[in-house]
């Protein structure tokens, strides 16, 4: 007896995900999360020398940016 879901269709095995396909995403994804932790430092960095510049107490700015 052949065995089938709740909608009596047959079962079917999923093929496997192609490993060169799954290597190239996560080297996309890489690529993308370097490229927005730089922009999200110099982004930071703008934020907190501007802070400083306006008397800003770095222990706030700390805490403004949650470090």
């Amino acid at each position: 007896m052949s065995r089938g879901n709740a909608y009596g269709r047959e079962y079917q095995k999923p093929e496997p995900f192609p490993r060169e396909l799954a290597v190239l995403i996560v080297k996309k994804a890489v690529a993308i999360a370097e490229k927005f932790e730089n922009q999200a430092i110099d982004q930071m960095t703008k934020d907190a020398r501007r802070a400083l510049q306006r008397g800003t107490d770095p222990a706030a700015i700390v805490k403004q940016l949650g470090l």
